[in-house]
């Protein structure tokens, strides 16, 4: 595991960004923000598409496209990343995947253990907050309310 000055999140953050410009042929991203929770590891490229992308992901069809894309650059090519990952970490990537909103050309690739993870992309920009908790809290919360 590599103990730097720059946080896990900067590391892995760097770590994506450098991935990508290897896998997109130096397309940066405008920013990078990388949530990490227990085993959950979620990276957002913000602004990830080439002008070219961002101009076919504008049409419903070319969207589509543009998504199939990615994610098959993705699968094809993020054993580079998880290597990087594991280096930072001390963990290993048991399951990846990525997905693409053309309308912010934002993409999502999300990291986890055997969970289920649903990531929201949201229209603002809201100040960072994380919970953690088992699903019977919120159970026993709605039961006492009643």
């Amino acid at each position: 595991m590599n103990h730097s000055r720059a946080s896990i999140a900067q590391q892995i953050a760097q770590a994506a960004i450098a991935f990508e410009q290897r896998r997109t042929g130096n397309h940066v991203p405008k920013s990078v923000t990388v949530v990490l929770s227990e085993g959950t590891l979620v990276i957002t490229l913000h602004e990830a598409l080439s002008p070219a992308e961002r101009v076919l992901a504008k049409s419903p069809a070319g969207a589509a496209q543009v998504q199939e894309f990615h994610r098959q650059l993705f699968a094809n090519s993020s054993d580079s990343l998880r290597q990087e990952i594991k280096r930072i970490t001390g963990m290993e990537v048991r399951e990846a995947t990525a997905e693409l909103e053309p309308a912010s050309g934002a993409v999502v690739q999300a990291f986890t253990t055997g969970t289920v993870v649903q990531v929201f992309q949201l229209a603002g920009s809201a100040a960072t907050q994380a919970w953690t908790g088992s699903g019977s809290e919120r159970q026993h919360a709605i039961d006492s309310a009643t």
